[in-house]
């Protein structure tokens, strides 16, 4: 089989790190374009991508590309495809779909229209009439832009936020892709220490945990493309068996979350067994005002609560007069949080280094950064 192109697709604003986590995988053909990255692989690399992205949705393969004005366009463009090759006489095959500035804006109509060509190839190949659609799931995007259709099959499923460790949910929850997104960004390493003073389920601390002890993200969770044929088991198995052996569990980690709300904290000690870091991060049931972090060059990493009524902003603006009042008696700290509050910078009473306009679900929020000085480097040994 020729070389696949495959799409890892990103959060708005999170496209160059998305890109970056490939290239350190070793994918070096890299396309960036607006809420996806392009690159290419084999079948095996559809298992890998899966199991180690930390900050894409889902992978993607993309099946086709090319342009649609009428639906005549879209049907045969779709049925020269070669879905033969991936889709069984039994497959489940739903088909979803977006349009965007383009003449075929019907979304319903150009599903219709993407299913009638997919079964219309599939009756030349398999030579059945008849599709019971009751095997593995294969679900088929359209995706129009500006008269350009692209045809995918998504080999995630759940997006990939989904890790499988948080069976319980706090209040204002950020997902797992993006709370590895920001410790990307940050400049933390396991070596320096790591504490967030509201860290709710958790989420922070369980991903720098997977950071640092290279734990793949998607071990512990499933993926319809499991049970595709083309793909085959011994793939999938050869791919988590590589993620296993990856693991390096004996690095010694400074991991501190705490936070006022003490069932936060029964739920992140929760979804830290859950994700088989049990006693690997220090939660503590403790407000702000009374956190201090300890050592040297830590990193502070966190997602204050947002807000909404009069009383809770002003709760808010303490809170941020408290984390601003820790800056100062840590020196050697860098401090990182993302937050849709406009006057965040002032209430923590210093203007942040850099800044990086993301969406955390659908609000609009900067991920502000006020670095530290970085810790010295070792001495070469003599």
């Amino acid at each position: 089989m020729p070389r696949l192109q495959l799409i890892a697709t990103a959060p708005m604003g999170l496209e160059a790190v998305v890109a970056r986590e490939l290239k350190e995988l070793g994918y070096t053909d890299t396309e960036v374009e607006n809420g996806r990255v392009t690159f290419s692989g084999d079948l095996i690399d559809i298992c890998r991508c899966n199991l180690w992205l930390r900050t894409s949705d889902r992978i993607l393969v993309k099946m086709g590309e090319f342009n649609a004005l009428t639906f005549d366009e879209l049907f045969e463009g779709t049925k020269a495809l070669p879905w033969e090759d991936w889709i069984p006489a039994n497959g489940e095959f739903p088909v979803e779909g977006r349009s965007h500035k383009s003449q075929l804006s019907s979304v319903p109509a150009c599903q219709g229209i993407v299913k009638k060509a997919i079964v219309e190839k599939l009756k030349l190949s398999h030579h059945t009439e008849w599709f019971p659609e009751n095997g593995p799931r294969y679900v088929v995007e359209v995706s129009l832009l500006k008269d350009r259709a692209i045809l995918t099959l998504d080999t995630t499923g759940p997006a990939l936020h989904k890790r499988g460790y948080r069976k319980l949910i706090t209040e204002a929850p950020i997902k797992e892709t993006m709370a590895a997104a920001l410790i990307q960004l940050s400049r933390w390493g396991p070596h320096r220490p790591l504490y967030d003073p509201c860290c709710g389920s958790g989420t922070f601390l369980i991903e720098a945990a997977m950071i640092a002890w290279n734990i793949a993200p998607g071990l512990r969770r499933s993926f319809p493309s499991e049970h595709w044929d083309i793909i085959g088991s011994e793939r999938w198995a050869d791919a988590r068996d590589e993620a296993f052996d990856a693991v390096t569990d004996d690095i010694p980690l400074q991991l501190v979350g705490s936070d006022i709300d003490p069932k936060a904290i029964e739920v992140a000690k929760a979804a830290a067994k859950s994700a088989g870091l049990a006693g690997v991060i220090d939660f503590r049931v403790l407000p702000a005002s009374k956190a201090l972090p300890e050592g040297e060059y830590g990193c502070l990493i966190t997602n204050p609560p947002y807000g909404e009524r009069l009383s809770e902003k002003e709760e808010v603006e303490r809170l941020i007069r408290q984390i601003g009042g820790m800056a100062k008696r840590l020196p050697t700290w860098s401090f990182f949080a993302i937050t849709p509050t406009k006057q965040f910078e002032h209430y923590f009473g210093r203007k942040a280094d850099k800044r990086r306009k993301l969406f955390n679900g659908r609000i609009e929020c900067q991920y502000l950064q006020f670095l530290g000085p970085l810790p010295p480097r070792p001495r070469p040994a003599e």
